[in-house]
């Protein structure tokens, strides 16, 4: 199930490049860095599960996300010209 999230988040993130390759609009290029970074989260995730519970990778996972929300926020609200 999160790898068919992981697959439609990175779907989301190409037709956003492909926006902002056509259109230049930096806030389309802040959001495809979030979706990229949502669709690593959720491969991390699968990972995650499939390894069993002797491994953890949420702190991975964090990292990625925090970076992915990073960038949208940096977008939404520092890169507003």
């Amino acid at each position: 199930m999160y790898l068919l999230c992981s697959i439609t988040s990175f779907g989301c993130a190409l037709f956003l490049g492909r926006a902002y390759f056509r259109s230049r609009t930096r806030l389309l290029f802040w959001s495809s860095i979030c979706f990229v970074g949502v669709a690593l989260n959720n491969i991390l995730l699968s990972v995650d599960f499939m390894l069993g519970p002797n491994y953890d990778l949420s702190l991975g996972r964090a990292w990625i996300i925090l970076f992915g929300m990073g960038a949208m926020v940096y977008g939404l609200i520092w890169d507003t010209v």
